[in-house]
């Protein structure tokens, strides 16, 4: 379509209904949750995805893990375009960076942010419903703007999600970190997010103050390389190792329980090699606010698969890690990720890999079978793993993850859990998650009017059974109950 307005056009409609399209990992959903937030301090409502046509502004998170991931991105800018005709579309994001001329031809007439300029996104957001407002002709051509916004690291995200709007009503994902220098061998994210930032910390406490007053119960804070967070200035040491920082992650954390009133949080992923005596202690003293769940990226259980992958630790490190972390924080529930098929990854080092992998005894475990990526060094390497042996090692795998959640689920039965519930079930029973990350549901307190929302519910629950459909699910019973704070009308009217 044509980026110049024909003779005569009625002008543009402002804009008072916006769309976010949210592909990837939870970085990306980070960046588009505070832009969400922002959007309706500026008055704008949040329309779901623009999948019925409805909205007036159309912003697109994009993602470029995987060759399928940057397909997806250019399907869901053609879609919001053909869905909101009319619509100002905003893409940015990771696929933005490394292709931006295959957004052109998606859509001449989209606004490109590529990541290294994200954080002018609101900016430019303000820009347009400015202009919207005062009854602008038309639309511009495509340009590409210089600024930018915050987005994670590829092997973390769990699936390409197409049309998803990025605002939950109970957790907020809070970027505080963006880029990495590490140069994993499968990874593009280095080249899409550039080297390693912080968000100052005044950045991140006004983006959590913002995240409580719109009602979160909970935060998660996250990043693309989040143990290198370094408040914004640092001296680097050897590949990449902070000598002095302006203030570490763990400062970070203190900073955020001393000066909010958050009641939960959660970090989402962090290198084995970041989680240092400094961060526990402060995970430690911040309990029970601190929740005792870890995510750790593995990759691989095997020593040799893990130095071809450019990964900075070996299976021992790891497992010294798992253990002062199990050791400082009682109960603690160990998440990792985990990559098969890689290439040289023989069938004894799968085995090396499966059985470290058992030893360690997750509570949970995210599989990805490798997915080659031009631009990257695994692309050159010899010994690749054909597709079929993929998938069967990733079935095992799965077999053995969905095992753990089961056994971390039986493991809660005749204890208590503070569950942040999230949703109602199709049977009625409400379905949130325990600090330790097991999803628990339980049905609502009877009442005279019948069941009540539970949702953004903190509810103490007297775990009883699991559930055979869903064996990674804990039944139990409500015992107390924590109603969810006020939110003002500005904060929820868009909700």
């Amino acid at each position: 379509m044509s980026g110049l307005p024909a003779v005569g056009a009625a002008p543009a409609p402002p804009i008072r209904t916006a769309a976010i399209v949210n592909l990837g990992c939870k970085v990306n959903q980070a960046e588009m949750e505070s832009a969400a937030r922002q959007l309706r301090e500026r008055g704008v409502g949040l329309a779901d995805g623009g999948a019925h046509g409805s909205a007036d502004l159309v912003v697109v998170n994009t993602c470029t893990v995987t060759a399928e991931a940057d397909a997806k991105s250019r399907h869901a800018v053609r879609r919001a375009r053909r869905l909101n005709p009319d619509a100002e579309i905003v893409v940015t994001g990771c696929s933005v960076q490394v292709g931006a001329g295959s957004f052109v031809d998606a859509d001449p007439a989209a606004h490109l942010i590529d990541n290294r300029h994200k954080d002018a996104l609101i900016e430019e957001l303000d820009r347009l419903i400015g202009e919207r407002g005062a009854g602008r002709n038309g639309l511009p051509g495509t340009a590409l703007v210089g600024g930018a916004l915050p987005t994670l690291s590829g092997v973390e995200i769990e699936g390409i999600v197409d049309g998803r709007a990025s605002v939950e009503r109970t957790r907020a994902f809070i970027k505080v970190q963006d880029g990495c220098s590490f140069f994993c061998t499968y990874c593009i994210i280095p080249a899409a997010r550039g080297p390693e930032r912080s968000l100052s910390p005044e950045i991140v406490l006004t983006d959590v103050r913002r995240a409580l007053r719109a009602g979160h119960r909970e935060i998660v804070l996250t990043g693309i390389n989040i143990g290198t967070y370094d408040g914004g200035w640092s001296e680097r040491g050897f590949r990449g190792s902070h000598v002095r920082s302006a203030l570490t992650l763990a400062g970070l954390v203190r900073r955020i329980l001393h000066e909010t009133d958050v009641e939960r949080i959660r970090i989402s992923s962090i290198e084995p090699q970041h989680l240092d005596d400094e961060l526990l202690d402060a995970w430690v003293d911040g309990a029970p606010r601190t929740l005792p769940h870890v995510h750790l990226p593995l990759q691989s259980g095997d020593d040799g698969v893990l130095r071809r992958m450019g990964r900075r630790y070996d299976s021992a490190d790891y497992a010294r890690v798992v253990a002062r972390v199990r050791s400082a924080i009682p109960g603690v529930a160990i998440h990792g990720d985990v990559i098969v098929g890689f290439p040289t990854e023989d069938e004894a080092a799968w085995r090396r890999s499966i059985g470290f992998i058992r030893s360690i005894g997750f509570a949970g475990i995210h599989a990805f079978r490798y997915s080659a990526r031009p631009g990257t060094a695994a692309v050159r390497m010899a010994g690749s793993v054909d597709e079929p042996m993929k998938k069967s090692r990733a079935a095992e795998l799965l077999a053995l993850a969905a095992e753990a959640r089961a056994s971390r689920a039986r493991a809660s039965v005749g204890a208590t859990a503070d569950v942040l519930f999230e949703s109602r079930l199709g049977d009625g029973h409400w379905l949130g998650h325990a600090a330790d990350y097991v999803p628990v549901a339980a049905p609502a307190p009877s009442a005279t009017d019948g069941a009540p929302s539970l949702e953004n519910v903190i509810g103490r629950v007297a775990i009883e059974s699991v559930d055979h459909g869903a064996p990674e699910r804990a039944i139990g019973r409500i015992v107390a109950m924590s109603p969810p704070p006020v939110v003002s009308a500005t904060e929820g009217s868009s909700r």
